[in-house]
């Protein structure tokens, strides 16, 4: 069953629970049933257990009893605050989107005017947030094709402003004289997905840290457009 679909295409899917539209009819929100499931891990507990299974099987290998039993709670308790386990990969990669774009956008305000300054800013952002939490990123990378319509189509549209992000960037900058790509918007494009590949191999064990990774990968994006020194 596909997640239902905010009113406002920009919100976050809504926590379910007691007379909530689309609320497992076994979820009772007051009694005893309800005090159990508030004493749970809570959503955000459900939501990483989620990632943490989908991530070791796929999607398509985890079963709803599988994210509760990793929860630490009954499979009726999960229902309490997801309508199913779609609702639940959908509400991960929402608000794995939302996050991101709110944290380019604070970090573009921060940067200034100067093309390679608003550039290396989004760079820095994109790549620590990636790297902060590397399985939930690789989770929306894999499963996207798991996502049901409406959502899916929402939620492409998201990833799609954050690339608008970049290429607004780099054409500013190659507009400006600063940038020297020929290729603007593929250049754009080349740096998020590398930015977004750390996620893939990064380790907290190996020779560098996040920031340092975060400062080198400022440096290539700089590269690859070509920026005047």
């Amino acid at each position: 069953m596909a997640s239902p679909v905010a009113p406002d295409p920009d919100a976050l899917p809504p926590v379910r629970g007691s007379g909530a539209p689309g609320a497992s009819a076994g979820a009772s929100g007051g009694g005893a049933s309800g005090a159990r499931a508030q004493q749970g891990p809570g959503e955000d507990g459900i939501l990483r257990a989620a990632i943490a299974v989908m991530t070791e099987h796929g999607y398509h290998g985890t079963s709803v009893r599988d994210i509760a039993a990793r929860a630490g709670i009954s499979p009726a308790a999960l229902y309490y605050h997801f309508a199913s386990k779609q609702d639940v990969l959908a509400t991960i990669m929402e608000r794995g989107i939302e996050a991101l774009l709110r944290v380019s956008r604070a970090a573009l305000a921060a940067a200034g005017d100067e093309p390679a300054g608003r550039l290396g800013a989004l760079v820095e952002t994109h790549v620590l947030f990636h790297l902060r939490d590397q399985r939930g990123t690789m989770l929306g990378t894999s499963e996207l094709r798991a996502l049901e319509e409406p959502v899916r189509g929402r939620h492409l549209a998201k990833r799609q402003r954050q690339q608008r992000l970049f290429d607004g960037v780099v054409v500013q900058g190659v507009e400006a004289g600063v940038f020297t790509t020929p290729i603007p918007l593929e250049a754009s494009r080349a740096i998020v997905v590398m930015c977004t590949g750390v996620a893939s191999w990064f380790s907290p064990e190996g020779p560098l840290g996040r920031e340092e990774v975060a400062g080198n990968y400022r440096r290539l994006a700089l590269d690859m457009v070509g920026a005047r020194r």
